[in-house]
């Protein structure tokens, strides 16, 4: 219907534009020159003056064409805005028309499901957002054999592939242990379901999410974009949807552009490649996935690749937590709402020479000031500032005190790299950072 439209608009501007001229041409023949006699032929006796006058008028007509030129351009403009105008009030993400290179890999989504039948919050996000069922397929993997979320998922037909873990029995666990069985079982599930996806249906690399987080309008954009810098740079083990500082009033709702590398797993959305699985694959525990992830044993200080905005947002108060974390802190993230076209932007800031220079020159010419000074609006006029920690008890009191994160796992904060965290407070950019001469996480700080 927009097409119609915006051809028919098009279409009449050009017969307005034909028109006009046709009666501009037949205006300069059949007008009288000023002064001149009244005969039918006024230049019979006068070549000399027949001349000039034709030649006024190629003058007159070559101004006047150029004056329809504008027009005609004016018409293509308003033409062009009105299209924009209607994409941008549709639902949904605008399409790249012009990628400058054609992406050729093909990034699974793979949903870790169980009993939750909210599961259809998630999968519609995801197809509503999907540019392209062949680069970005869907394959949901269900534990737990909970009918009613199975109709759910099976209810999308061949939109999704549905698979089932056919492991449903009981874990031994230590007797420590009994009331945490559940995370048992997700480790359990997890190994299953990503070697169904590298080892049984072979892909390169895939999106992992849950059945309980929500996408952004430019989720395939965002890893679609970073894919690449995973691919290349061996100091990268991760790219995640995720900021685990990410409230809203502690992210710079200006610039959704942003991204940063991280030294804590943040999950929670988040690509890997085939490679990182066979390297996890033959280790890989049986309870407490996420935290094991975070350990310094399998980071090998390689850093993930995180958004200032996050690319998902969790609705899953149901869990094995038992929502606690949830209420907390975890509804309160912000999802981002806009579209940034990540594939168009020069990511080579993140490769790791690059940023371990450039961000820490930023943080460390930033002007240090005390807690204090913030909670009381002082020294606004130094703009982005920086407040150093000493330790372990130093960096929580501080971080508390601010409203980022305070827990450690394996010495690294959240959202940290090289001991440092960046977040907003009260409108001000804040690196809460360790001194310069920093050397390394401590993984006694836990």
């Amino acid at each position: 219907m927009l097409k119609k439209q915006s051809a028919g608009l098009v279409l009449w501007g050009a017969i307005l534009f034909v028109a006009w001229n046709a009666l501009l041409l037949f205006f300069f023949w059949a007008r009288p020159l000023p002064g001149g006699p009244s005969s039918e032929d006024p230049f019979a006796d006068d070549p000399a003056g027949l001349t000039r006058r034709v030649i006024r008028l190629a003058q007159e007509a070559e101004i006047e064409l150029e004056r329809q030129q504008v027009l005609l351009q004016q018409i293509q403009k308003h033409s062009a805005l009105w299209n924009q105008r209607q994409r941008a009030a549709t639902v949904g993400p605008p399409a790249v028309s012009h990628p400058t290179v054609a992406p050729t890999f093909v990034l699974p989504i793979l949903v870790i499901a169980c009993d939750r039948s909210t599961v259809r919050r998630c999968l519609d996000k995801l197809l509503h957002y999907r540019p392209s069922p062949e680069r970005f397929p869907i394959i949901v993997s269900q534990d737990c054999g909970h009918k009613v979320t199975a109709q759910v998922i099976a209810s999308y037909g061949n939109a999704i592939m549905h698979i089932k873990q056919p492991d449903l029995s009981s874990i031994p666990v230590p007797t420590e242990h009994r009331k945490f069985q559940g995370y048992y079982k997700i480790a359990r599930h997890y190994r299953w379901a990503l070697s169904q996806v590298f080892r049984t249906f072979k892909y390169q690399a895939a999106v992992v999410v849950e059945d309980d987080l929500e996408v952004a309008p430019d989720f395939f954009e965002y890893f679609q974009a970073t894919y690449p810098l995973l691919r290349t740079d061996p100091s990268l083990w991760c790219v995640s949807a995720w900021n685990d500082n990410g409230k809203e009033q502690m992210v710079d709702a200006k610039r959704p552009d942003l991204l940063y590398r991280t030294d804590f797993f943040p999950g929670l959305g988040w690509l890997l490649l085939a490679e990182l699985w066979d390297e996890l694959e033959p280790k890989w525990p049986k309870a407490f996935w996420d935290d094991w992830m975070r350990q310094p044993e399998q980071r090998r200080d390689r850093a993930c690749i995180r958004p200032e905005i996050s690319r998902t947002m969790t609705f899953g108060r149901k869990g094995v937590s038992q929502g606690q974390f949830f209420d907390q802190h975890l509804k309160f993230i912000k999802l981002n709402q806009g579209f940034v076209f990540f594939t168009q932007l020069d990511l080579s800031y993140l490769k790791q020479e690059a940023y371990d220079r450039d961000f820490s020159a930023r943080v460390y010419a930033a002007p240090q000031v005390q807690v204090e000074e913030l909670k009381s609006n002082q020294k606004q006029e130094l703009g982005e500032v920086r407040v150093q920690y000493k330790g372990r008890d130093s960096f929580r009191a501080f971080a508390k005190a601010l409203g980022v994160m305070d827990d450690l796992k394996s010495g690294v904060p959240r959202a940290g790299y090289r001991g440092i965290v960046s977040f907003l407070f009260r409108g001000r950019r804040v690196y809460l950072a360790p001194p310069q001469d920093w050397t390394g996480y401590d993984p006694s700080w836990s």
